[in-house]
């Protein structure tokens, strides 16, 4: 008589399920992704300074001057629309009321006047920071290794 093979377990995990559940997710997070980065186009100067540490998780409170001199606060619900000056000073002054510990930076187009930028300061001290910073990229280091400069 003939024995029946007895069934044995199988050691396999079937992982197409989770590739499929995977790349739906990484299709997502591409399509969504560009759709979270708000703020307004400037076209920041190059400079080979080094980064500031402020030792904080903070978000910084950025206020951005494009090229035609406009001002943009990173705060409120509409971030890329161009404040007045008064409402600079008023934004800027209740976040600094609530968190006086927050980095305060000017995002300035490489072509707006410095008037412009010293003017953006200006506000920025008005509304109560002690301490602003800029925002710049870092220099092109690919001309540089060329022999251009």
């Amino acid at each position: 008589m003939r024995r029946k093979p007895k069934r044995r377990l199988m050691g396999e995990i079937n992982v197409v399920p989770y590739i499929d559940v995977m790349l739906v997710l990484l299709i997502i997070f591409m399509v969504t992704a560009p759709l979270l980065t708000q703020g307004v186009e400037v076209e920041l100067p190059k400079a080979a300074a080094e980064p500031i540490d402020s030792g904080k998780n903070d978000e910084p409170l950025v206020l951005s001057v494009d090229a035609a001199g406009r001002y943009y606060l990173s705060v409120g619900d509409r971030e890329d629309a161009p404040i007045d000056a008064e409402r600079v000073v008023s934004l800027a002054s209740a976040v600094l009321r609530r968190k006086p510990e927050t980095p305060v930076l000017v995002k300035a187009d490489q072509k707006v006047a410095y008037g412009r930028v010293v003017e953006a300061m200006v506000l920025l001290q008005q509304a109560g920071a002690t301490r602003v910073g800029f925002l710049t990229d870092p220099p092109d280091t690919s001309r540089k290794r060329r022999g251009q400069t």
